[in-house]
């Protein structure tokens, strides 16, 4: 599980056996060479060299088992969630820190997503077939929807309107409407789908 951000500097990513979430940070280093103004030599110190860059990390402890995660729309909060304990850590991205855990009883949860507007975070799990939504402002359970045996990848349709959940057990995708929170239809994909992207055909 990776996140990316637009501007290619930070790298988000969980770590599921040690049940923690790290932070990768581009950041510029001093130049190599001397230090500035260094001791008399009888030739001219050599100039110091161009800036470097290098990744910073730093590791934040969540639950145990966190694999799907999700970054909020507004780019100030990590929701991740954690299938061992059935738990969502919410993270505070400007501290890099663990602002709740909510017990959300959502064991085998595989993947997380926020809806476009960021309202909602949406959590599926491999061991029943709901779909979790959470308010993400009240940080409490908002619905659940069933939509088969089991679930794992989700993908928000851009205007906010769907859903789409692989349904891995029932070889089929569920759409989910977002304003009536009912399963409108199915895809009949097979071969137990799981991750999922949208394709632009140009």
């Amino acid at each position: 599980m990776l996140y990316v951000t637009n501007d290619l500097k930070t790298i988000y990513t969980t770590n599921v056996s040690s049940g923690t979430v790290s932070i990768l940070e581009l950041v510029t280093l001093p130049p190599m060479g001397p230090p500035p103004g260094g001791a008399a030599q009888p030739t001219p110190p050599r100039p110091a060299g161009p800036p470097r860059m290098d990744w910073n990390e730093t590791v934040i402890p969540v639950g145990k088992g966190d694999e799907g995660f999700d970054v909020s729309p507004d780019g100030h909060e990590l929701w991740t969630a954690n299938a061992q304990d059935g738990s969502l850590s919410v993270i505070d991205l400007a501290s890099k820190k663990v602002t709740a855990t909510l017990d959300a009883k959502i064991f085998g949860s595989n993947r997380l997503k926020f809806t476009p507007d960021g309202k909602l975070v949406a959590v599926t799990s491999l061991r029943n077939g709901d779909l979790v939504f959470y308010d993400a402002a009240a940080q409490k359970e908002y619905r659940r929807v069933h939509i088969g045996s089991g679930a794992a990848g989700i993908l928000m349709d851009p205007d906010g309107t769907r859903a789409i959940v692989a349904c891995s057990p029932d070889n089929y995708l569920a759409v989910v409407d977002l304003k009536t929170f009912e399963v409108t239809s199915h895809i009949d994909v097979g071969g137990e789908p799981d991750g999922l992207a949208w394709s632009v055909r140009q």
